[in-house]
């Protein structure tokens, strides 16, 4: 998957215009092939609104919306109905990866995340999208909280969740701690689909990627020339 026109965008001094975001599109699934794409963040500005709105439409014309893919937000249906109403049929919905996250941001139990979570899952269904989830610090959970990790992923696993994507939000990992994490997970969960998500925080980000592709990652994300 590729994430230049989302966190690709978050690069200091870069901003495109919808123009732009739908130029870039139509060249990354038409010209590299690329499987999917996540084009924006979900209520961000007009702007954004219409940057979807205007690659959804292309896109359903040319039989490819369901590889065009928004980040939404575990709040209830603002996030979903937001990309809805843009043309969006693929939600990534940036859970909590990381028990520290899940306490100190949101200031709920794991078991109240779930069943946020699974209610957004439940609506989207009812708008025929489909959901991947972010397990937003998932690195650092491996590290100080596997257990929370595996309790997120082990409750949610039956769901109609088509992916199941691990950040290195922080860009904390080196490549054997990538390849030590992913393989516990694709292990634990050989039926299910993981992608991985690595940040370039120290150089490292091209050499996780083979790490975890060895590790058994199906799917992995990437930005144009690493924004």
């Amino acid at each position: 998957m590729d994430t230049t026109l989302r966190d690709g965008e978050q690069t200091q001094g870069v901003s495109y215009s919808p123009f732009e975001k739908l130029h870039i599109a139509r060249l990354l699934l038409k010209e590299l092939n690329v499987d999917r794409i996540e084009i924006a963040s979900a209520r961000v500005s007009k702007g954004e609104f219409e940057a979807i709105r205007q690659i959804t439409d292309w896109a359903r014309h040319n039989n490819l919306h369901r590889k065009i893919e928004v980040l939404g937000f575990v709040d209830g249906d603002v996030s979903l109905n937001w990309i809805r109403d843009a043309g969006g049929k693929v939600v990534n919905l940036l859970c909590k990866g990381s028990l520290r996250h899940l306490e100190k941001q949101l200031r709920k139990t794991p078991e109240q995340h779930v069943n946020d979570i699974r209610d957004i899952i439940r609506k989207a269904q009812q708008n025929d999208m489909d959901v991947n989830i972010y397990l937003e610090d998932w690195s650092n959970g491996m590290i100080h909280s596997p257990d929370y990790v595996f309790y997120m992923i082990d409750s949610l696993k039956d769901d109609r969740v088509e992916r199941f994507m691990l950040p290195d939000t922080l860009g904390i990992l080196n490549p054997d701690q990538t390849y030590e994490y992913c393989k516990k997970i694709t292990e634990r969960y050989p039926n299910h689909h993981f992608d991985f998500h690595p940040h370039n925080d120290y150089d490292l980000a091209v050499a996780n990627i083979y790490s975890a592709v060895r590790a058994g990652i199906r799917g992995v994300h990437a930005t144009v020339n690493g924004m």
